[in-house]
């Protein structure tokens, strides 16, 4: 996790050092950068299940995870360009699904 972290900070001051415009601007342009992420995740699902007729199967399931790896990464820089300490901040919100999770009922 720690690991994690550093690069998503690293992302985050790069990212940060050359936008010159407003940071409030920045901050909702990396939401929908978020977001780009995220269709690119359905898309690769899309193509792993060959579920595009013009495309077929155009995606591993390998695609899949990178795109995954990809939208969680862009999410955590993300939470880092909010400020404050992330790493508290994941830690906490983490404790409070876990709880939640652990709450939920077996489906047969």
């Amino acid at each position: 996790m720690e690991e994690l972290l550093q690069v998503a900070n690293l992302v985050a001051n790069k990212l940060n050092s050359r936008f010159e415009g407003d940071p409030e601007k920045l901050r909702m342009l990396q939401g929908l950068k978020v977001q780009e992420e995220a269709g690119e995740l359905a898309q690769a699902i899309i193509g792993a299940l060959g579920l595009n007729p013009n495309k077929g199967h155009s995606h591993t399931w390998d695609h899949v995870r990178a795109e995954a790896c990809d939208t969680a990464l862009t999410a955590l820089v993300t939470l880092c360009m909010l400020g404050g300490d992330p790493e508290w901040f994941l830690t906490e919100h983490l404790s409070t699904i876990r709880t939640k999770a652990e709450g939920w009922e077996a489906t047969a």
